[in-house]
């Protein structure tokens, strides 16, 4: 007897068990920890803007949140006053960005009195890139010469608490993927508390990186950081910038939605809230969303992970 006529292909079969595999965000108890990356606003307007978002994701308790720091230090200022206005406005544990770029030991020491005055705590120390792309780091001529040195610095003005980068990618600049484990590893024995990784957009290049670092002996916290595509064109020029690829099967999925705003921040939400449910199932517990100072999907993301906004009326009767 011919029993291949209607034998299901290995493709069917996955597509049933799909079918009726648990729903993938049923029952996930909220057990993370968050933290959201911004970047200075340019305008009276932008920084209103930001401050929706602010007031949108600080009910979600993170860990901490970040301000990124330009260039040359190019918005030195603006990184001070927006983290002094969080820490002293929205009451949340806010990091600055603080990079190598065209500074002297001496000013670096300035911005980082000036961020302890302010009441930070916590820097995200970065060599930092020279702002045009393909120009190679150079370092200050009294200046420090790598993140690793900046940490150490920092560690010598006073006790900041300190995050570094990670690639799970390598940078670009690094001769090899072991040379860039070498690196992170100088920086967190330099006195840096955590890194945060570079965006990537596959669980497996995450868990892939995590195995080759505890294979060195790091076993520091490593945060994936998790970029939301709310603009495509934007998001390959960033990806270009850093190294990380994006799938060819994620290009795919926001093809023809350059006109469709609506639709394009569905299949980003899509997308993300996926990747991120992976991460979890492989084990991650903590995520950095690298925001660009829009709220919306960092919040349905964290939202579909089963994290839920604590309300000050509840916070007050306890």
């Amino acid at each position: 007897m011919n029993a291949s006529y209607d034998q299901p292909t290995y493709d069917k079969l996955r597509e049933a068990r799909t079918a009726l595999d648990t729903p993938l965000f049923a029952g996930l108890p909220g057990d993370i920890n968050v933290s959201f990356e911004f970047f200075p606003p340019k305008t009276d307007a932008l920084m209103a803007q930001l401050w929706d978002v602010v007031e949108t994701l600080g009910p979600l308790q993170p860990k901490f949140v970040s301000v990124t720091y330009g260039a040359g230090g190019s918005t030195r200022d603006r990184t001070h006053g927006t983290v002094a206005r969080i820490i002293r406005e929205a009451r949340l544990p806010a990091a600055a960005h603080l990079t190598c770029v065209d500074a002297s030991k001496a000013e670096i020491r300035e911005v980082a009195e000036s961020y302890w005055e302010a009441g930070v705590r916590h820097i995200v120390a970065l060599r930092g890139d020279m702002g045009a792309p393909g120009v190679p780091f150079t370092p200050h001529s009294d200046g420090y010469a790598n993140a690793a040195e900046l940490v150490a610095g920092l560690k010598q003005i006073a006790p900041f608490e300190i995050s570094v980068a990670a690639y799970p990618e390598s940078h670009p600049d690094s001769p090899s993927s072991q040379a860039d484990i070498d690196n992170l590893k100088r920086k967190l024995d330099a006195g840096a508390t955590r890194a945060i990784s570079q965006f990537f957009f596959e669980p497996e290049t995450f868990f892939r990186f995590r195995d080759k670092l505890a294979a060195a002996g790091i076993d520091a916290p490593v945060l994936p950081g998790i970029l939301p595509v709310s603009n495509v064109a934007q998001t390959r020029k960033f990806a270009a910038a850093c190294g990380a690829a994006i799938p060819a099967w994620m290009d795919g999925l926001f093809e023809g939605l350059d006109t469709h705003p609506a639709s394009r921040q569905l299949v980003a939400a899509t997308i993300a809230a996926e990747f991120c449910r992976r991460l979890y199932a492989g084990g991650v517990r903590d995520f950095h969303f690298y925001t660009l100072n829009r709220a919306e999907l960092s919040y349905a993301i964290c939202h579909l992970l089963g994290l839920r906004p604590k309300a000050p009326a509840l916070e007050k009767a306890a």
